[in-house]
């Protein structure tokens, strides 16, 4: 007989609460696999599809494309152990895959989709086994009790915006209340607050339309995820930013050098992750965090660069891990592996958080110069501006050369300006002369 079993949203990486279905990769009554790809969520970092980690056939879906979710919301439930599934899985047998991240760790291509010829008949409800079939959830009407919320997001917005919970309806499973019941209870408020048109001051009037008035944009998903980081860092970290203007010629003529060999091709933001890491070996302070529970300082013994990525869905910031020990080569593979799954919306929460120290290349939007604001909880980022000829003193004389800016933004609680001279220096060295870098190898 079949038992049905529950598969809930799992954990999808650190301080994600919550996930919007993007695709059902299923429908009721379909066989799946264990460990079978079922639903394409996107989270506030990425977008990823959930494994199942049971075996049988789809009894339920809960949730329609579009929905919002919450950590521990019922997703799918699946009758295990039937004749209809070829008597492969047993009423508990699983992957004993633990699903937090982005899946599991079984190849992609045997995570494949698994579909029969023609559809199965879904597995009735025995007569004695109603009470494992999941009734639709019942939205419980407001009350005295526990706000039915899970995400700390929701319960923020909602605080901010002097919204008390207890009024709302959750549209969610089992009646929680969701990040976009809120939103549409803000909206809804500004409608109804909005006077009716009266005679006023014509400043006043102004004012009021232009906030009212405007199209609005929620703040959700990774443009959401990074005003949040964004802002907690402005309201931390005390930073601050020094820069200078070096001359790459040097650095340019030997990356053509490099690729002139037959080889695989450097990249330019690989030589400059090179010189990043040597240059964090020398000034450790900037390759660290600060713990201000503990009032400490922590410094990595490991580099994991982040560099900033522009795509469709807004800025993300994949990690290269442990970049310390990649050569140009390497690092060149990896950034090009990480730009693309950026690009396609693949990448994981576990490859976009961790990072130590950022990278960021902003002169791939044409301008020189920026002073950034530092990737929360990092100390430090390097920015990179455009390498454009202009005129130089080179070797007393008057020259045209390829010249970039190079600014550093770092936390002033773990170093002071001489640490963070010292650093940027050392990068205008070795961007200026290479043969500095491979003197301190």
């Amino acid at each position: 007989m079949a038992q049905v079993l529950e598969f809930k949203l799992p954990d999808l990486g650190e301080g994600l609460t919550e996930a919007e279905i993007v695709r059902w990769l299923v429908q009721v009554g379909d066989v799946v696999a264990v460990d079978q790809p079922v639903v394409e969520v996107e989270t506030a970092k990425a977008m990823v599809e959930v494994p199942c980690p049971y075996g049988g056939v789809v009894t339920a879906r809960f949730g329609e494309e579009g929905t919002e979710l919450p950590v521990g919301a019922p997703l799918i439930t699946v009758a295990v152990g039937s004749e209809s599934d070829g008597g492969e899985t047993g009423a508990s047998e699983g992957s004993g895959n633990v699903l937090v991240g982005y899946g599991t760790s079984e190849a992609p291509a045997r995570r494949r989709r698994v579909r029969p010829a023609a559809v199965p008949t879904p597995v009735p409800a025995a007569p004695k086994a109603t009470a494992a079939t999941p009734a639709a959830p019942a939205v419980p009407a407001a009350s005295d009790g526990p706000v039915p919320v899970i995400s700390p997001l929701v319960r923020r917005l909602a605080r901010e915006n002097g919204l008390d919970l207890k009024e709302l309806q959750g549209t969610g499973p089992q009646g929680l209340i969701l990040r976009a019941d809120v939103e549409n209870a803000l909206r809804a408020a500004v409608t109804e607050e909005r006077p009716a048109p009266a005679p006023a001051p014509a400043a006043p009037a102004a004012v009021s339309s232009a906030l009212t008035e405007g199209r609005r944009v929620p703040l959700k998903g990774v443009r959401g995820a990074v005003a949040d980081k964004l802002s907690r860092s402005r309201r931390e970290i005390p930073d601050a930013t020094c820069w200078v203007d070096a001359d790459a010629t040097e650095l340019m003529r030997a990356r053509a050098a490099m690729n002139a060999t037959g080889g695989p091709k450097i990249s330019l933001l690989a030589l400059l992750a090179r010189i990043c890491t040597a240059a964090l070996a020398r000034f450790p302070e900037l390759n660290s965090a600060v713990d201000m529970a503990a009032r400490e300082i922590v410094q990595f013994d490991h580099v994991h660069l982040g560099f900033a990525a522009q795509t469709d869905r807004g800025l993300v910031v994949p990690v290269v891990r442990d970049a310390h020990a990649r050569d140009a080569e390497g690092l060149t593979s990896e950034f090009a592996r990480l730009t693309e799954a950026g690009r396609a919306g693949r990448l994981t929460p576990a490859e976009l958080t961790g990072g130590t120290f950022t990278l960021n290349n902003y002169g791939v939007f044409g301008v020189d110069g920026s002073t950034p604001i530092i990737n929360h909880p990092e100390a430090a980022m390097l920015g990179v501006g455009r390498i454009i000829p202009k005129p130089w003193v080179h070797e007393g004389e008057l020259a045209v050369r390829q010249v970039v800016q190079l600014s550093l933004t770092f936390d002033h609680r773990v170093c002071d300006g001489g640490t963070a001279g010292g650093f940027l220096r050392y990068v205008a060295d070795c961007v200026e002369q290479p043969a500095v870098l491979l003197r301190t190898l």
